[in-house]
């Protein structure tokens, strides 16, 4: 076979995301797509902000001079700037443009932080429930992923991590708000980890960095901010992305921004811009780089998410259906009525109702859903939860 076996391997475990967004690709072209419910991707709804817009229609009509020309490796210099300044008024750390470098959408920021770190066989921790793709990005960087587990509430569990933690650890990565849970971890409970991580680096002689992944941090309910992990812990890099908060997942645009008290933050702004160009990104996009420069103090819609959200949770309730309430992100992660979560979500799948198994993120007996759909969608939906619920009940 000319694909290699390693490869083969992991196909057979790629993503139930992906699978079940395809599959729902498949249902709407057979029965109609209003007549399939798609909890699957999480595909931003809500167009990107109109002020966000005016700024690339400016630079479409009237682009710069140059404007689709290479730039320097870690991005233009008066991008950086800009984000750089907005992260020190928003986490009230000194963030320079230096330590930012700009990215192929979060994806891209990890993996580029992942082969700046990432000797053959160093260890990165990871939080499970997590998002898939992580086992997959660290091994594109020669390393190997092991999984700490979370608490029942999906709060951070510092026994488990603990233990997790050894020798060849060379980075934990953490998603606050969560992919799957919508949990955010608490100020209180980061630094609480940053002490723990503080004394283990300094028993085994390692710097060992959090990979921050905030693709969500603007997405929060409640009245609610995310907290800096900045603040948290002093070797940190921050992971972001702009295709949730201003709706431009199909554009790969984000960024790295290297925490100012890390060790080696000047080491790794050498690293991670060399990293950016030999994995093949060499630069993210020039217009989007220049369209979001302004725009980072913009963001979709936060109060209609949470009202999707709100809705969603009052029906799940009613079906008779356990979930913890999703402080952020646009996904719940419930509780299936077996710890057959595959077979609950094959049974919705019947009704054209598509779920994500929640063994797919590393924790099985329950289901991921993206309320990032239209409120029809919900509504319609809603139904089938509890008439599945009861068949499952029989």
């Amino acid at each position: 076979m000319a694909i290699s076996r390693k490869i083969e391997h992991f196909m057979t475990k790629a993503s139930w995301i992906r699978k079940m967004f395809e599959e729902g690709q498949r249902l709407k072209e057979e029965v109609g797509a209003d007549r399939v419910f798609d909890f699957s991707l999480g595909n931003p709804i809500f167009e990107p902000p109109e002020a966000y817009l005016e700024i690339l229609r400016s630079l479409v009509n009237k682009p710069p001079q140059g404007l689709h020309r290479y730039m320097p490796n870690a991005g233009y210099p008066e991008v950086r700037s800009k984000v750089a300044a907005y992260l020190a008024e928003d986490t009230g750390a000194s963030v320079e443009s230096a330590d930012v470098i700009m990215t192929c959408g979060a994806g891209g920021a990890l993996n580029v932080a992942l082969n700046a770190l990432l000797d053959p066989g160093d260890e990165v921790v990871v939080v499970a429930p997590f998002f898939p793709e992580y086992r997959f990005y660290v091994d594109n960087q020669g390393g190997r992923l092991v999984v700490a587990e979370s608490g029942p509430d999906f709060d951070l569990d510092l026994d488990s991590l603990d233990r997790a933690i050894g020798e060849r650890t060379k980075a934990v990565i953490l998603n606050s708000p969560n992919n799957p849970t919508g949990r955010m971890y608490s100020p209180e409970r980061l630094r609480e980890f940053g002490e723990m991580l503080l004394h283990k680096g300094k028993s085994t002689g390692r710097v060992v960095s959090i990979l921050s992944d905030e693709p969500y941090r603007k997405i929060v309910f409640d009245g609610n901010k995310a907290p800096s992990i900045f603040a948290a812990y002093q070797n940190t890099i921050l992971i972001a992305s702009h295709s949730k908060d201003l709706g431009l997942a199909g554009e790969r645009i984000g960024f790295a921004a290297i925490g100012p008290a890390h060790a080696d933050r000047d080491a790794l702004r050498g690293a991670m811009t060399f990293a950016n160009r030999t994995l093949g990104f060499v630069n993210a996009p020039a217009l989007f780089q220049l369209s979001v420069a302004d725009a980072q103090r913009m963001s979709v819609p936060i109060e209609k998410y949470q009202e999707l959200r709100d809705i969603l949770c009052a029906g799940l309730s009613e079906a008779g259906i356990r979930y913890i309430r999703p402080q952020g992100a646009f996904y719940l992660f419930p509780e299936t009525p077996t710890s057959d979560d595959l077979a609950f979500v094959h049974a919705l799948q019947k009704y054209n109702l598509l779920a994500v198994p929640g063994s797919g993120f590393g924790r099985s007996g329950h289901m991921r859903l993206s309320f990032c759909v239209k409120r029809r969608v919900i509504e319609q939906a809603l139904p089938i939860f509890k008439q599945v619920m009861q068949e499952s009940a029989v």
